[in-house]
């Protein structure tokens, strides 16, 4: 099979033109714009970097976005509390919780206090379970999302492929593999754990997902479920 070069800065141009004539039509319908309230705890500047990107981007396409930052130090049920008056303001459309949040804040809290039908990342259960059903509707994690629209970008079906998925994270590795279930591709996932067999070199398809690895000598005793289970919403 001859590999083929695909331009995602192309491909997403035209998805955002998209989404800008999208919003025109509903302006001039004289509806709301898709808004988007987001909440943002982290203070690193790569992060603060996104937030003011994903920020402008969507103001630029003709939607009304709302960047709100709060410090480190907010404390969880404050931050929840915000969410909730977000799922009931008329005038948001999406939320976006940016991760990873403050080792005092349970993401999975966070996630789970999120309005399904305004959790823009797709990682509430009720959008997560709507993957394992391709009649039930729900909003999509966007990087394997965005993955699969690449793939669909060449006109190459998967149908009876073998895809392989590198990582297992609820973000990246498991949705990406319903997704390419749904389109009748055969799915192995690699993880962590997986004897190096050779999967991805017999692979048709592959798609990377895992986080960083462990430094030589970290240790893995003493981790709280806690921690696992925030590793496992932070990483991509």
């Amino acid at each position: 099979m001859t590999a083929q070069l695909i331009d995602g800065n192309a491909l997403a141009e035209q998805a955002r033109a998209e989404v800008a004539r999208r919003a025109g039509v509903l302006r001039s319908r004289g509806r709301h714009t898709g808004a988007r309230g987001q909440s943002w705890s982290a203070t690193t500047p790569p992060l603060r970097s996104t937030s003011a990107t994903r920020s402008r981007t969507a103001k630029v396409r003709g939607m009304r976005s709302v960047l709100e930052r709060y410090p480190a130090t907010m404390g969880e049920a404050d931050l929840l509390a915000r969410v909730r008056a977000l799922n009931t303001d008329s005038a948001v459309h999406g939320i976006l919780v940016q991760m990873p949040l403050p080792r005092h804040i349970d993401p999975l809290k966070v996630i789970a206090t999120l309005s399904p039908d305004k959790d823009v990342d797709g990682f509430h259960v009720q959008n997560a379970g709507a993957l394992h059903d391709r009649a039930a509707r729900g909003s999509k994690p966007c990087t394997p999302y965005g993955c699969m629209k690449l793939i669909e970008s060449t006109d190459e079906s998967v149908r009876g492929k073998h895809a392989v998925v590198i990582g297992r994270s609820n973000t990246v590795g498991k949705p990406m593999a319903l997704m390419l279930l749904q389109a009748n591709a055969t799915v192995t996932v690699c993880h962590s754990a997986t004897p190096d067999s050779g999967h991805a070199h017999a692979a048709g398809r592959h798609r990377g997902g895992r986080g960083r690895p462990p430094q030589h000598g970290a240790r893995r005793d003493g981790q709280t479920r806690r921690d696992r289970d925030r590793r496992r919403h932070e990483s991509r």
